[in-house]
């Protein structure tokens, strides 16, 4: 599919897959900023499967310490 052919939508995830693989620690501040006026899905969408398993290591670590303190 040429340049002229490709819809906007298109266009503007194309250039924002490309944004991803460049720059791959600055989407971690747009997906917390993104996050604030968006959904879920975007957040998740922009953090990637490693960003995804540090937060969910995260709230892990942080339930284990609140239930140690609360017991």
């Amino acid at each position: 599919m040429s340049d002229d052919k490709e819809t906007p939508e298109k266009r503007r995830e194309r250039l924002r897959q490309e944004e991803l693989k460049r720059n791959p620690t600055g989407t971690l501040n747009d997906a917390f900023n993104r996050a604030k006026n968006g959904s879920l899905v975007d957040l998740v969408g922009s953090l990637g499967w490693k960003g995804i398993g540090l937060l969910i290591l995260v709230i892990t670590i942080g339930f284990i310490v609140v239930s140690i303190f609360l017991k």
